[in-house]
């Protein structure tokens, strides 16, 4: 059931503050990349190595590298070290609720061109 609050103040509660925004907006930012949706979406099968993503995703291990830093910053991936490999992974069910909501959003969107 959805509840919608219809008066002024309950709305002004929800209001994001200024660092919140930044915060997000910056996260929004990195998902906006085609490359970084597919490397969560390969991490939605569970934990997995820059190599093995290199390969999954054809891209070259540089790339990846360089990406999964960034989804590590915003707390998006985690990795843990077994040994020589760091093995990746969605950083909490936040995250796979976040990306199941985008692409269960985008089905619903009308196709263009």
């Amino acid at each position: 059931m959805v509840r919608v609050r219809t008066s002024e103040t309950a709305h002004q509660h929800e209001l994001l503050s200024e660092a919140d925004a930044e915060r997000l907006a910056e996260l929004m930012h990195a998902l906006a990349s085609p490359v970084r949706l597919r490397i969560l979406s390969a991490l939605r099968g569970g934990p997995i190595t820059v190599t093995e993503l290199t390969e999954r995703l054809g891209l070259g291990q540089t790339t990846v590298s360089n990406h999964l830093r960034l989804l590590r910053h915003l707390s998006l991936v985690d990795g843990d070290r077994q040994g020589r490999h760091i093995f990746y992974s969605l950083f909490d069910e936040h995250v796979v609720d976040l990306l199941d909501d985008a692409v269960g959003h985008v089905v619903h969107l009308p196709r263009t061109g």
